[in-house]
């Protein structure tokens, strides 16, 4: 039995979702299959214990593209932005802790209380980040620039880019050039004297990425996470995924889930569909795939079809995940020692930099930290709906915990990280263990095995300089693949893992282009 259809989308996750419903705008018949049960992918909202769900494996919704939203018409479809996202809180042991907002007045008093001075060279980071924030939302709002078989309109483009570049004057520029590869550490030793805000800026550099504060280029991670901010989602990352589902199916998408792709047909070089578990083939002259690379080529092509320069540079695409994911159901919100009546929605541990070097050091040794940094969502704040009355759930990733974990992955060595992990959240939570209904870990292989990301890594492939420029290989960096028809649209492609729906509708554009 088969069917025909324009395009067929690999995985129903955020990005699988945009692509599907850009290209069904276009009056395409598509379909988007995926072998899970629900759609969203990492963005999915599960429940994991009776009566309390987690709004998604990841949870920052921050990058989520405007254009996006409008393009799609998300709003019609239920999708609501929040006015401001939510502050992090960064806990002491003998401190009043830290607020970390990103607007430098809501920051001020709170920044104070560690630093006069800080406040004011916060004001002046803030500025600095506006003045070269067009250079990197064009770099990664727009499809990577051509590098080879160039035409006039890739001359241009790189052009264009080039100028506006010289236009932000000689000191700015050479700033960039100086700043993109350093260590996150250095950089923001030179803003700050407080240790307790260099972590708090510092930290989204490293997290979800094999590498530490004072690993070279970390601070490329840094400068993407705040020069791409725009709002957060009402509802976080499941509410994203509802709204991009309704607008998929408002275009005519069919969504099939519980339809797993055993391999994709491909004859002289060009795709011609694809083959489910269920034996049915899918007919379809394009295929995006919004799966991680190294599944889309290494499993789902034919034995011996890849150039063997190409699967080489893929075997070397580094996808090590060092995350794991830990949900708490609780019976009320735990007291933090150092504000007590304080509910954060978002809290990250960790009170100096060396803090979160230690806690990376043992992941280069396959090893997992024994004092984990934990960066914990509370959606109960927002929606309370998500646990019964009065009661919560932390949404928690843990670093650092390698998926080549020395000796494998055990139940239990799930529970010696896991007891790492809450006597952490113990030492600033006393008596957290009290609160705690009922748990759920997973490592970096139970969210391979549940989700697909190959190496358990949750943005398909590190963030490192080299994967971020071409991403995920030289020869797929502008979504076409070797194989005509074939598309890359996740985050294992430009630009990158996280909630952003970016290299979904850029991939789009791509596949429109051909």
């Amino acid at each position: 039995m088969s069917s025909r259809y324009d395009v067929v989308v690999i995985g129903a996750g955020h990005n699988g979702l945009t692509t599907a419903a850009y290209l069904a705008k276009t009056g395409k018949k598509v379909v988007v299959v995926d072998g899970r049960d629900t759609v969203g992918g990492l963005a999915t909202g599960e429940e994991f214990h009776p009566g309390y769900r987690t709004a998604g494996v990841l949870h920052d919704t921050t990058k989520v593209r405007k254009w996006v939203i409008d393009d799609l018409e998300l709003r019609k479809h239920g999708l609501e932005t929040r006015k401001a996202a939510p502050p992090a809180f960064i806990p002491q042991v003998d401190g009043p802790g830290y607020l970390h907002f990103r607007d430098p007045r809501a920051a001020q008093k709170e920044i104070e209380a560690h630093s006069q001075q800080d406040a004011e060279s916060y004001r002046q980071y803030r500025a600095f980040l506006r003045k070269i924030s067009p250079i990197f939302q064009s770099l990664f709002d727009e499809p990577p620039a051509a590098t080879e078989n160039l035409g006039i309109a890739d001359f241009w483009d790189l052009g264009k880019r080039a100028l506006s570049l010289r236009m932000l004057g000689k000191t700015d520029m050479m700033e960039i050039f100086r700043i993109v590869p350093m260590c996150v550490a250095d950089w923001v030793n030179e803003w700050f004297e407080s240790e307790i805000l260099r972590v708090a800026v510092a930290g989204p550099a490293i997290f979800n990425t094999m590498t530490g504060p004072w690993s070279p280029g970390s601070n490329l991670n840094l400068l993407m996470s705040e020069i791409l901010f725009e709002s957060a989602v009402a509802g976080g990352p499941a509410a994203l995924t509802s709204a991009l589902e309704k607008a998929a199916r408002a275009q005519g998408v069919e969504i099939r889930t519980g339809a797993a792709v055993t391999h994709i047909k491909v004859a002289e070089g060009k795709v011609e569909g694809v083959s489910l578990a269920n034996g049915e083939a899918l007919e379809a002259d394009q295929v995006a795939a919004s799966c991680h690379p190294k599944h889309l080529f290494l499993d789902l092509l034919p034995t011996r079809a890849l150039p063997i320069q190409f699967e080489q540079n893929l075997l070397n695409y580094r996808s090590r995940g060092v995350v794991a994911k830990i949900n708490l159901a609780l019976n009320g919100y735990p007291q933090f020692r150092c504000r007590p009546d304080f509910q954060p929605e978002i809290v990250r541990t960790g009170e100096h930099i060396d803090d979160l070097e230690r806690a990376f050091d043992p992941a280069k040794y396959r090893m997992f930290s024994v004092v984990p940094v934990l960066v914990i969502w509370a959606p109960t704040v927002e929606n309370p709906s998500l646990a019964p009355s009065g009661h919560h759930v932390f949404s928690i990733q843990a670093h650092f915990a390698p998926y080549d974990l020395e000796g494998g992955w055990s139940d239990a060595r799930k529970e010696e990280f896991f007891e790492a992990a809450m006597s952490v959240l113990n030492g600033y939570a006393p008596g957290i263990e009290q609160y705690i209904v009922a748990a759920e870990v997973s490592s970096p292989v139970d969210l391979e095995d549940r989700y697909g990301v190959t190496g358990g890594h949750l943005h398909h492939g590190e963030h490192a300089i080299d994967q971020l420029v071409v991403r995920p290989v030289p020869e797929c960096s502008r979504y076409r693949t070797p194989f005509e028809g074939l598309f890359l649209c996740g985050s294992g492609s430009h630009p990158g893992g996280g909630i952003t729906c970016a290299p979904g509708a850029l991939a789009a554009r791509a596949m429109q282009g051909d």
